[in-house]
């Protein structure tokens, strides 16, 4: 299953400590296309052919994975073009057992 090819995403760089978990995430759940990768230290994934949205690489994360809550990626967005597109990617994630989590609104 492939994202949605008018789904847009700025440009992303990501540090993780494990690149096939992101890997199977980015790329198997939300259907990222993988347009490139750096040996096992590194892949680069797109929507819709361009060169690359996400970037995923372990390059300094020294293998250690953070404890829970204390730091990584607060939020980015991916823009599909409707609501269906929205909904087929949520169905996706939900299916492969992945919570959605919503952040406390604070006043």
């Amino acid at each position: 299953m492939s994202i949605h090819p008018q789904a847009r995403i700025g440009h992303v760089h990501l540090t993780v400590s494990n690149l096939e978990r992101a890997l199977a995430f980015y790329r198997d759940v939300l259907g990222f296309e993988v347009t490139a990768t750096y040996g096992r230290d590194a892949v680069f994934l797109s929507a819709g052919g361009y060169h690359h949205h996400i970037g995923l690489n372990t390059w300094a994360a020294g293998g250690r994975a953070s404890r829970p809550g204390t730091t990584g990626l607060y939020h980015f967005a991916i823009l599909y073009p409707d609501r269906a597109a929205l909904a087929a990617a949520v169905r996706r994630v939900l299916e492969h057992g992945i919570a959605i989590e919503a952040p406390p609104i604070t006043a």
